[in-house]
Order: structure tokens, then sequence, then C-alpha cells
């Protein structure tokens, strides 16, 4: 059911880099965000796909990981994504990209849950490096990048409390990720 995939689907951080992913399993990420919904139908997104060990460690150093961990830098050698997607822009099909890169993102991050990967959406990356890395023409722009790899570690979901939303690792390693109650996000007027 589509109700334990989105449960299932957690930003994960590790990894096991030995177990690789294939390009086919990207291009059938892909395809996921080809099929998914776009503002207008322009359709204005296009991807950068890496699975070669090689090109990801040229791209890990370019990435931001999880803000709230502040005695974290990231997941060290060995706990690294083995793939990413890069989400960009064609600004020659249109100036705004509105939410369509949060759609695909969400696309690709079903799709790989339902894969039994695992995911992290990140937009808080060194653009203008990974534009050179790639040597991009200006007409795209880096709009997001989903790291993807076997989970390493264990997400949990649980109640938020006194409205933090930081999530946070306990002595184990778990990750935990306060959610708000359903009655507390419907309104009703």
């Amino acid at each position: 059911m589509i109700y334990d995939v989105i449960k299932k689907s957690r930003s994960y951080r590790r990894f096991y880099q030995d177990k690789a992913i294939t390009l086919d399993q990207l291009k059938a990420l892909v395809e996921l965000a080809r099929l998914s919904p776009s503002s207008g139908n322009l359709q204005p997104l296009k991807y950068l796909i890496s699975c070669a060990p090689e090109q990801n460690a040229m791209i890990f150093p370019f990435i931001t990981w999880a803000s709230y961990l502040k005695d974290w830098d990231g997941p060290r050698e060995g706990e690294r994504p083995t793939a990413y997607i890069m989400i960009l822009g064609d600004k020659e099909i249109t100036e705004n990209f509105g939410c369509n890169h949060g759609i695909v993102a969400q696309s690709i991050m079903i799709g790989a849950a339902e894969m039994g990967l695992g995911g992290c959406i990140i937009g808080t990356v060194q653009r203008e490096r990974l534009r050179a890395l790639f040597r991009l023409p200006g007409r795209y722009e880096v709009l997001l990048v989903i790291a993807l790899g076997a989970p390493k570690e264990t997400v949990v979901l649980e109640e938020m409390k006194d409205g933090d939303v930081r999530y946070w690792r306990d002595a184990e390693e778990v990750h935990h990720v306060p959610k708000r109650l359903l009655d507390d996000i419907i309104l009703d007027f």
C-alpha cells in the first residue's frame, strides 16, 4: 500500500557504500520523474545521474548534510551514497520551475523506497561548483540533488513535542524525526 511506502521513504543520510545502485535502477527512477505531473505540462526538468564511484566522490564534497546535527559532517567513507540524481531546470523551456522539482523528487524517493533503497533530497548544495564540475551550459539551473543508496541507518517517526521540528540521533545512532499530529495540521474553519 502507498501508505507503507511513503512511511518507508525517509531522508536517509548513511548508506552501505559497497551495495551499488545500477544505471538501470537510476533510469527507472528518472522514468518515474518523467511520468510525474508538471505545471502547465511544460516538463522543464532534466537529470544528471551518477552511479560511478569516481564521479560520486567528485559530487560528495559539494553537498551539505543534516544541518540540525551540528557535530556531524556527513556520512564517512563506507557510508556515502552510491548514486546521485541531480534535478536541473531548463531555462530555455521556462524561468519558473514552481514546484515541479519537488513533485519529481518525491516520485523518485517513493520509487527508491519501493526498490528497497533510501535517499535524501538535498537543496543545500554548492550549485556553481556542481555547474563547473559537469560543465553545465547556462541554460541549466541546479535545483536539487538526491543522494541514493541502500540505507545503513534506522529512521523512526515520533510525535513532535513542544513544536520542536529538529531531528536527532540517539546513542545507538537511530535517527529520530518528529512529526506534527494530523489534528494539528488540518484546520477547521
